[in-house]
C-alpha cells in the first residue's frame, strides 16, 4: 500500500527522509572489489528496503556489512533499514560508524541528525548540522533544526532561502509553515500554509500541527515524517561494532610501535597495543547531485532509482502516534553510548610532559583534524593537551596520526584506559621514541585547544 494512503494527518518531509530512496544511498568510499556474499547480501537489502520490507533488509544488511565491515556504503543502507524499522538507537550508532568510515553523503547525515533527534539527543543533532550544514540543502537543513529544538535558527535558514530564491518551492514554504509552527508563531505559519494548502483544510492542517509541537513529542515527529512505528531498540548487535574491525595497516603499525616502544615506569607499565581511530577516506558531493543522480554501485552497476513523494505526505493518526513507554530511557542510554563518558578519571603526572596518547590515524591531515575535533567531544579532557598531527608511512601507506601531548607516564596510562572503555583504540608512548613509520620534515603540527 502507497504511504500517502496511510492516514489523514499531514506535515512537510525532509526530502532525504523518504526511507524507501534511502535504500540507494550513494556507496562513496565503498571497495571497487567486494566479496561476493557481501555484494549479494547488500542488493538483497536494497530490493527488501525498496519493498518497505524492514527486517529482510535488516538481515540482509547485517550480513553485508559482517562480510565487509568497514565498507562505508553498507554501514549507511545499515542505519536506512533500521530508521525504516523505527529502532532509532540502531540507526543512530549505525549512521555514525558510516560517517567515521568516511561516508559524508548529505542523506547519511541527515538520516544521522533525525535520529539522534528521535532519541531525544537534540543538542547532538544541532551539532551534525553545523559541521555538515555546507552540504544541505537549506530547505532540510532548516527544517532539521527546529526538529531538534531550534525552531528560530531554522526560521532564519528557511526565510533566507526564501528571499535568496527567485520562485520557491511548496516544499521550502511549507518547512518554513512547519517551522513557524514549532516555534509557537501560528500566525506566520497559518500565512505561510495557505501558500498551498487549500483553505478548507487550512484549519485541520494547523490543528494537526498543533497536536505535535510539544517538546516532549520530539520522538513522534520524528516518527510521523518517516512514517515509521518507533520500536524498543537495544542498540546495533555487539558483533556489528565498527570497534572490532580496525584497519589493518593501523593494528600493524600500533604493534611495530609496541615492539620498540620502552617500558614506562615500574608503576605504569606500557600498555599493550590497542587499535586507534579507523582510517576513513573523505569523499564528499552535494547533496542535489547525490539525490538527482545516485552512484551506481558494485551490488547493482546501474544504481537505484529514488521514489519521489510529495513534499506534503500523510503522517499516522493519532493512535499510530502515542508515545511509547520507555522513550526517555532510550535517549539517555544511548546518550551515554554515542558521547564515550569516561569510565574513570585520569590521573595527573603533568608536570613530567614526557609523554604522548596516540588516538587514532586517518588517510589524511583534513581527516585527521576532524577526528581531534569528535575526539576532543568525546573526552573532555583533551582539551587541556595539545594535539600532535604526525604524517608516517607503514607498508607503503601514508596516513596521518593523532595523538596528545603534555602527559606523563601515569597519566598517559589512565587515559588510555578511558578511551578504551568507551570502545576506542589508544596507546601511550615516550616523546623521546616516536612509533616506527614516522615521516620526520622537521615540522610538528601542534595546537592548544580551549
Amino acid at each position: 500500500m502507497d504511504r500517502s494512503t496511510k492516514t489523514g494527518f499531514t506535515a512537510p518531509r525532509l526530502a532525504l527522509a523518504v526511507t524507501t530512496a534511502l535504500a540507494g544511498l550513494a556507496l562513496a568510499g565503498c571497495s571497487t572489489s567486494v566479496a561476493p556474499r557481501a555484494e549479494v547480501s547488500f542488493s538483497s537489502a536494497q530490493v527488501a528496503l525498496q519493498k518497505g520490507q524492514a527486517d529482510k533488509a535488516i538481515a540482509h544488511a547485517e550480513a553485508a556489512v559482517l562480510a565487509e565491515p568497514r565498507n562505508p556504503g553498507f554501514r549507511a543502507l545499515l542505519g536506512a533499514a533500521y530508521l525504516e524499522a523505527g529502532r532509532f538507537q540502531s540507526a543512530a550508532t549505525t549512521f555514525n560508524d558510516a560517517l567515521e568510515l568516511g561516508n559524508e553523503d548529505a542523506r547519511t547525515v541527515l538520516s544521522f541528525a533525525l535520529a539522534k533527534i528521535a532519541l531525544g539527543e537534540g543538542r547532538a543533532a544541532v551539532q551534525v548540522l553545523d559541521d555538515y550544514a555546507k552540504l544541505i540543502d537549506p530547505a532540510d537543513l532548516g527544517l532539521a533544526y527546529a526538529l531538534a529544538g531550534q525552531p528560530e535558527r531554522g526560521i532564519h535558514v528557511l526565510t533566507n532561502a526564501v528571499r535568496a530564491s527567485d520562485e520557491a518551492t511548496p516544499k521550502l514554504r511549507q518547512n518554513l509553515a512547519y517551522t513557524y509552527a514549532l516555534a509557537g508563531n501560528w500566525r506566520a505559519a497559518r500565512v505561510m500554509a495557505a501558500e498551498d494548502v487549500p483553505a478548507d483544510q487550512l484549519d485541520t492542517r494547523l490543528a494537526e500541527w498543533a497536536a505535535m509541537s510539544a517538546p516532549e513529542h520530539f520522538q513522534q515527529r520524528v516518527a510521523a515524517m518517516l512514517q515509521v512505528t518507533p520500536r524498543m531498540d537495544a542498540g546495533q548487535p555487539q558483533r556489528l561494532a565498527l570497534a572490532n574491525f580496525p584497519a589493518q595497516d593501523v593494528m600493524v603499525a600500533e604493534a611495530a610501535a609496541q615492539g620498540e616502544m620502552p617500558v614506562m615506569a615500574e608503576a605504569a607499565p606500557s600498555e599493550p597495543a590497542a587499535a586507534p581511530q579507523p582510517a576513513v577516506a573523505s569523499s564528499r558531493q552535494s547533496f542535489a547531485e547525490a539525490f538527482a543522480a545516485p552512484a551506481a554501485s558494485p551490488a547493482n552497476a546501474e544504481g537505484v532509482r529514488f521514489v519521489s513523494n510529495p513534499v506534503v505526505q500523510q503522517l499516522p493518526t493519532r493512535a499510530e502516534r502515542a508515545a511509547p513507554r520507555g522513550g526517555r530511557r532510550l535517549a539517555a542510554s544511548s546518550q551515554r553510548r554515542m558521547t564515550g563518558t569516561p569510565a574513570a578519571p585520569v590521573a595527573s603526572d603533568k608536570s613530567a610532559n614526557t609523554h604522548l596518547v596516540q588516538l587514532g590515524a586517518y588517510d589524511s591531515k583534513i581527516e585527521a583534524e576532524r577526528g581531534w575535533t569528535v575526539l576532543k567531544g568525546k573526552f573532555p579532557q583533551l582539551r587541556d593537551h595539545d594535539v600532535v598531527i604526525t604524517e608516517a608511512v607503514v607498508n607503503g601507506r601514508t596516513f596521518w596520526r593523532v595523538a596528545a601531548a603534555g602527559f606523563g607516564a601515569m597519566s598517559a596510562k589512565a587515559m588510555c584506559g578511558t578511551v578504551r572503555s568507551a570502545g576506542r583504540g589508544c596507546f601511550a608512548y615516550a616523546g623521546t621514541t616516536p612509533p616506527p613509520g614516522a615521516v620526520d620534515r622537521g615540522v610538528r603540527l601542534a595546537a592548544r585547544t580551549r
